[in-house]
């Protein structure tokens, strides 16, 4: 990995071109940066009221970062220049290299930089809020800090709009990856985590270029106690349209991005505020946040809301224990109800030893609390009525150890000065109750297990269907149960001698038969069959008996992930169920146990009224067989059961597909 250390932690920084230049000195002087600022430029005296030297050989050292903002020719020979005189490294803001098809031209540029560390082409830049340093040639919303999180976006429209966010939250670090040519997502987070000033890391995401070295990053950050949390976009490619098979259209577009990052500990939202939110809980109280959350507001409307909006976004709120409603009885009178969401009434409003006391005794039976309160906008109320009661949350969170959170309704209902006054104490206000919500749940991200690395990325080749019959004949070698059966080239030809009727009658080399009509149940007599127009043979099959319910199973080759496993509800109707769960390779018995609860149709796969139990054992080991199998055989691109019937012992593969490389 390249060292970053002096182009994100410069003490003197240079600066080309002549507009975007003197941004560049601008900001440094507004930030108050105390180290050396050198415009280069071969003509003009000064550029931001500050002397300019005519080459980069004038200077009087090699700079540690340089902000390299002319055309996309010309900084070929700066870098070079740069790199021959020992920089530390620049910042390439030029436009027009491989995303405008010159693919050449940027190789070039990287070949020129050598050792030295460059972030883009196309890449607005760095900003380091804690030492005063901006190699940036635009506004920003941001203020110096001791300490804060980093955000690190693929999108520089998209970060400088998070820098304006007036939420309290101290950012120590924005930057930008721009094409990313040499120094990738996993290098540049890893650079600024390594900061222990940084707190926790924000990611706008549009691809991730390196998924075993971005896993590596994800745990040693969550080991270091510094939470990760992401915006992936690009959830919706057109290429799902595309797909072969029921796992391609099932696994594709964001499914596998959201599980490669659950299976890292990544936290995941979907939304900019939400990211910003769950930062503030990184920042203040780290990553893993308790799963147990208790809801405590002085209106039944707001109690009522919270509930409500919790339900989705997988929230669940636990009564309180007996002794805990004894004692909130006793303070707060018969006339309320003691429940969870809680609400309080305003008996006690006003009053700070009794509100401090129904705050604390909830907060101690749960992992951390929410108390939903909007103080009145200074500029036209009086807060001071308020003041109390969020006197008492910080009390809360000093008596219990746990996190006490306060929560507006509306995100403009907690003004900047509070919110950053009350971080500088250690406690989060979150601001809008949907958005809290959801950062609070993406908060109890779970870390990934030890050591998780995805497989390597296979080279793209072309491929070819295995009909039916061979691929349930290697499911077979593999210890998958099949169907006894033949086939034959022919329908004459099929001989069922040993075959115990009904019979399931399919015609060989269709990827989908059911659309090809390739696909007769209930089969008693051959002689009544007719051909299949299209069919490259048949295969004729004992139907499968007992069988409680249907999954479908497939693992399929992923240009970024490695590879992807895909469980659910399986048949023809597969896709327009939809339910069903996306893992990166390689997987566990306990991961996939864990995945299958998370079908919306569990309960069909474990005795929903009364009906017999799947055996969902023999589905986890049937999964774990595929996995095995495209694991030993780099040439298989591929596999896929649809569907695996389950009975209430064992599991048989009623249909199974294999696509392999030709060559």
């Amino acid at each position: 990995m390249p060292d970053l250390t002096r182009l994100l932690r410069p003490r003197s920084i240079a600066v080309l071109g002549s507009g975007w230049a003197a941004n560049v000195v601008e900001q440094c002087t507004k930030m108050g940066f105390e180290g050396k600022v050198w415009p280069v430029h071969p003509s003009r005296p000064e550029i931001g009221g500050v002397r300019c030297f005519p080459t980069l050989d004038a200077l009087p050292a090699a700079p540690d970062a340089t902000f390299v903002g002319v055309n996309r020719h010309a900084t070929l020979d700066v870098v070079g220049s740069l790199a021959s005189m020992g920089a530390g490294g620049a910042i390439c803001f030029a436009s027009g290299w491989r995303e405008s098809g010159e693919a050449g031209l940027q190789d070039e540029l990287v070949a020129r930089a050598g050792e030295m560390p460059i972030l883009g082409p196309n890449c607005y830049g760095v900003i380091n809020y804690l030492d005063g340093a901006l190699l940036w040639p635009d506004q920003h919303g941001g203020r110096r800090v001791d300490r804060g999180v980093a955000l690190i976006s693929q999108s520089s429209n998209i970060v400088i709009n998070l820098t304006m966010q007036a939420r309290g939250l101290p950012v120590a670090y924005v930057a930008c990856l721009g094409n990313a040519a040499q120094v990738g997502l996993a290098d540049l987070a890893a650079a600024v985590l390594a900061d222990e000033r940084v707190t926790a890391l924000g990611l706008y995401v549009e691809g991730i270029d390196d998924a075993p070295g971005f896993a590596a990053l994800a745990e040693a950050a969550r080991a270091a106690g510094k939470g990760i949390v992401a915006v992936k976009s690009g959830k919706t490619e057109a290429s799902r349209a595309a797909a072969a098979s029921h796992t391609a259209a099932l696994a594709g577009g964001g499914a596998a991005s959201s599980a490669f990052l659950r299976q890292c500990g990544v936290a995941e939202v979907a939304t900019l505020g939400a990211l910003l939110e769950t930062l503030k809980l990184f920042h203040v109280h780290g990553p893993g946040l308790g799963e147990r959350l208790c809801s405590l507001s002085c209106s039944g409307g707001e109690a009522g809301l919270v509930a409500d909006l919790a339900a989705p976004a997988g929230i669940t709120f636990a009564p309180p224990g007996a002794a805990q409603r004894a004692r909130l009885s006793a303070t707060l009178g018969p006339l309320v109800t003691i429940a969870n969401p809680l609400d309080y009434h305003t008996f006690i409003w006003g009053d700070l030893e009794k509100t401090t006391e129904v705050f604390t005794t909830m907060l101690e039976g749960y992992d951390a609390g929410i108390y939903i309160i909007d103080p009145p906008r200074p500029d036209r109320c009086d807060p001071a009525s308020f003041e109390p009661a969020l006197a008492a949350i910080e009390a809360a969170q000093a008596a219990t150890g746990k996190p006490a959170i306060p929560v507006a309704s509306l995100p403009e209902n907690f003004d900047e000065g509070r919110a950053q006054a009350m971080i500088g104490r250690g406690v989060v206000p979150l601001m809008g109750l949907e958005t809290a919500l959801e950062a609070l749940k993406a908060a109890q991200a779970p870390a990934g297990l030890p050591g998780w690395r995805p497989w390597a990325v296979a080279p793209i080749r072309s491929r070819r269907m295995l009909n039916e019959a061979s691929a349930k004949a290697r499911l077979a070698a593999a210890g998958v149960a099949v169907p006894r059966g033949v086939t034959a080239p022919t329908l004459a030809g099929l001989d069922p001698l040993g075959l115990i009727p009904p019979f399931a009658l399919k015609g060989l080399g269709f990827a989908h038969k059911t659309e090809a009509g390739a696909v007769r149940l209930g089969v008693t007599d051959l002689g009544q069959e007719a051909e299949m127009p299209g069919a490259q043979g048949y295969l004729l099959e004992e139907m499968v008996t007992g069988g409680v319910a249907e999954l479908l199973i497939g693992l399929r080759r992923d240009p970024v992930y490695g590879a992807t496993l895909t469980l659910g509800l399986g048949g023809v109707t597969a896709e327009l169920i939809a339910d069903t769960v996306t893992l990166v390779a390689p997987v566990t018995a306990d991961e996939l146990r864990a995945a299958l609860r998370r079908l919306r149709l569990w309960p069909l796969l474990d005795g929903w009224r009364g009906r017999a139990r799947a055996d969902t054992e023999a589905a986890i080991a049937t999964a774990l067989a595929l996995q095995d199998m495209m694991a030993a055989d780099p040439g298989m691109a591929e596999i896929e059961i649809n569907p695996l019937i389950l009975r209430a012992e064992g599991a048989v593969a009623v249909d199974a597909v294999i696509w392999e490389d030709a060559e």
